[in-house]
């Protein structure tokens, strides 16, 4: 086979070669900023969760207390988490600076709206028996909440939890346009640099890896913490 057809497939092949989606040489070469770049996108991601986790508890139970509140909170954290993310991190700069905090709190603000929600249903799903059982043993509203209520909701709570993890994981990425994206800096190197195909598979697969592994954590402590659920499923 001779040609222009012929020439044009060698020059494909050979790009290809030189520019492979998996490559364990890009790995062993860039293993430090490889590194990095995870250690900084797994303290972003748990970092937020944690803190919107902080922030959700008191809304949600706020909420949950005072009803007429609910539509308030669930409204508020609606509204911003549909502003875009680019647009939030870039508005934050202004008055963070560049850097780790905008991206933060951006995190913590999209995450809150499945937080609040999640803890919100669980609060309001237990069973009224168990409600009412309490109270006849003579517990206030604030004892009932956090010794009945809460530990009742833990289950909701976990998934909440989960959903927010795995979708933060994915959001961190876009701090890149901060300067501080986790992988999503190495993705965006990769699309810089002649769309270097290894680099933005890795930190793609290493995205998906960390939001599973997180996941998996989270399901197994949620388990070990509600032993009841276990049963009920089991059921």
């Amino acid at each position: 086979m001779t040609g222009p057809l012929y020439t044009a497939a060698n020059a494909a092949a050979s790009t290809a070669a030189a520019n492979p989606w998996l490559s364990w040489d890009y790995v062993r070469r860039n293993w430090g900023d490889i590194s990095r770049a995870l250690e900084q996108h797994t303290s972003l991601t748990v970092q937020s969760v944690a803190i919107a986790l902080v922030v959700a508890l008191p809304l949600a139970a706020a909420a949950h207390l005072r009803p007429r509140l609910a539509a308030p909170i669930i409204g508020t954290a609606g509204v911003l988490y549909t502003i875009p993310s680019l647009a939030l991190f870039t508005v934050l700069v202004p008055w963070t600076g560049i850097g780790r905090t905008p991206v933060l709190i951006g995190l913590v603000v999209y995450a809150l709206l499945v937080l609040v929600r999640n803890i919100l249903v669980g609060l309001q799903g237990v069973d009224p028996a168990v409600r009412d059982a309490a109270r006849g043993l003579g517990y206030g509203r604030a004892r009932l909440l956090l010794t009945v209520e809460l530990p009742n909701a833990l289950p909701a709570v976990v998934t909440g939890v989960r959903l927010a993890t795995v979708s933060t994981v994915a959001l961190v990425t876009v701090g890149v346009v901060v300067g501080y994206g986790g992988l999503g800096n190495l993705m965006f190197r990769g699309f810089r640099n002649n769309k270097y195909h290894a680099e933005i598979l890795t930190s793609t697969l290493l995205c998906l890896a960390l939001a599973l592994v997180l996941d998996l954590l989270i399901m197994l402590v949620g388990r070990l913490v509600t032993p009841w659920a276990r049963g009920t499923r089991g059921a």
